[in-house]
């Protein structure tokens, strides 16, 4: 074997995943459209990164830069400013860049694209389309990276942790946000966020609220707030009319998958590309880790999911890793979002990691893992909440593999 893997994508997933199958002996490239590693992060310039990671607390360019800092200083062959055409069931990559096109072919993949946000077109925001209507990613990247204040009097329509961290950049920076609308009548972001966010700000949370028109023919001038019902559909003759230059959307963010959309994978209930318990897809050597496969809550899960990714990919691309064994199948039960994995494998780590979250909020409620009848573990939740992962580890001694009873996850009082 010729032990080669590519990594698409250069953000925290793909430096994490790149280091981590060069560390199991793999040969690695690492593509990247942007001009620089990290992603993301490197408009994210508040702190509260790396601290399970790096053990120390970083800001989103320090974090970057600290796993760039390892991918420059080693063998891995990063190629910036390469888009990627397409991706084979060959596991061929096919990428242009300044230098000129061409295809490289891989041992194995490790697909770490990243995701993006939800825009006005993706809810069908009614009303008019004047300029001052941006997502928060955009917001922060005007603000943060290019020093431009998007607006003076700023409205937030979703709790998304980006959209309350920029209400309270924007706070700084002398705008004023006139509040955050909430379409469900719990907040999406996680609890710190709301408190050192809106509350120390006194910024203003509109649970089961959304925007329902947006006003202004050049320059957005005002906005319709409105009630929604248990249905989350806007209570008629509940609309008030909020004057605002501007309004930051933090209502989700989709993972990019369009190149993968070609390859025929399976996908969970949720949507989201299945993958066993080694992260690898339905097609035998592409590997999914961080917002690709999943959103995750902090960038410090998505490098550790991704060191995983990356170490079996390289077990793969090396001949090491076992083919065929049996298999089970997972599935999210009762208040549980989505689950991964979707497929166990009784080969590999001795234990299997579930991620997932919650579909609402619980309090006073079981975990509960279950084959068929036999209950694998029960795990008592003072209090869960949709805006933070959970992980919970069950040993594979545990489940009967000569069963085809599949693996379930639900939420029980």
């Amino acid at each position: 074997m010729s032990g080669k893997v590519a990594i698409v994508g250069g953000g925290a997933a793909g430096m994490a995943a790149a280091l981590s199958a060069l560390q199991a002996g793999a040969e690695v490239t690492l593509f990247e459209k942007g001009s620089a590693l990290g992603g993301i992060l490197n408009q994210c310039i508040h702190n509260g990164f790396g601290l399970s990671y790096f053990k120390e607390e970083l800001t989103g360019p320090e974090f970057a830069e600290r796993l760039a800092d390892k991918v420059r200083d080693s063998a891995i062959d990063v190629r910036l400013d390469t888009a990627i055409l397409s991706i084979g069931k060959d596991l061929s990559i096919a990428y242009e860049s300044p230098k000129g096109s061409g295809t490289l072919r891989a041992d194995a993949i490790v697909y770490t694209a990243g995701s993006l946000e939800r825009s006005a077109g993706a809810i069908a925001l009614p009303g008019d389309r004047p300029s001052g209507i941006l997502t928060a990613g955009q917001a922060q990247l005007y603000l943060n990276h290019y020093g431009y204040l998007p607006g003076k009097k700023i409205f937030i329509l979703g709790s998304g942790d980006i959209g309350l961290i920029m209400a309270r950049r924007l706070t700084l920076e002398g705008a004023k946000v006139l509040g955050v609308a909430e379409l469900c009548p719990y907040p999406n972001g996680l609890n710190r966020n709301i408190v050192q966010c809106l509350e120390d700000y006194d910024i203003p949370l509109y649970l089961s609220h959304t925007v329902t028109r947006a006003y202004g023919k050049g320059r957005l001038t005002a906005i319709e707030l409105s009630e929604v019902g248990p249905d989350r559909n806007p209570i008629p003759g509940t609309g008030r009319r909020i004057e605002c230059d501007t309004l930051v959307l933090s209502i989700g963010l989709l993972p990019l998958l369009s190149l993968l959309r070609p390859l025929g994978l399976r996908k969970n209930l949720a949507g989201q590309i299945e993958v066993d318990d080694s992260l690898m897809s339905s097609l035998p050597g592409l590997f999914m880790a961080g917002n690709a496969l999943h959103v995750h809550d902090l960038v410090d899960n998505v490098a550790l999911e991704a060191e995983t990714a990356g170490r079996e990919a390289a077990r793969m691309a090396l001949g090491e890793r076992a083919s065929g064994g049996k298999e089970l199948l997972s599935k999210a039960g009762d208040g549980i979002g989505y689950l991964i994995p979707g497929r166990i494998r009784e080969s590999g780590e001795e234990e299997v990691l579930f991620r997932f979250r919650v579909r609402v909020p619980n309090k006073d409620c079981f975990l509960v893992f279950s084959q068929g009848d036999k209950i694998l573990k029960k795990i008592k939740k003072m209090s869960i909440i949709p805006s933070e992962m959970e992980f919970v580890k069950i040993p594979k001694k545990l489940l009967d593999f000569s069963q085809k009873t599949t693996i379930e996850v639900k939420l029980c009082h």
